[in-house]
């Protein structure tokens, strides 16, 4: 098994792992999207985590509600993610479930 980047959340090292044995993957390349696919997953779920505590909304500097910042970062590394998963040729319908909070 490749070593698992030490940088990764606690949640992002245990998708390595289960990755890394269901589906063998062993070359360097594979590896490497893996790697950035789960750096992709870690940034959106400390989004996810900043949207919550803030909300889906703020305010800008004239009063007027906004959508929260984060909302397009959360959405861009959560598509780098999957994009990842499907560049490793991986059945992301059976992964659909990594990274959502329980009972969603």
């Amino acid at each position: 098994m490749g070593k698992i980047p030490s940088h990764l959340s606690a949640e992002g090292k245990e998708i390595w792992r289960k990755l890394v044995r269901e589906y063998d993957i062993q070359d360097a390349g594979g590896l490497q999207i893996l790697r950035a696919g789960l750096e992709a997953f870690d940034r959106a779920q400390k989004c996810r985590v900043s949207i919550d505590r803030i909300g889906l909304v703020v305010k800008d500097r004239f009063g007027a509600v906004r959508p929260h910042p984060l909302i397009a970062c959360e959405r861009d590394a959560r598509s780098s993610f999957l994009l990842a998963l499907k560049q490793l040729n991986l059945d992301v319908q059976s992964l659909k479930d990594i990274g959502r909070p329980p009972g969603t």
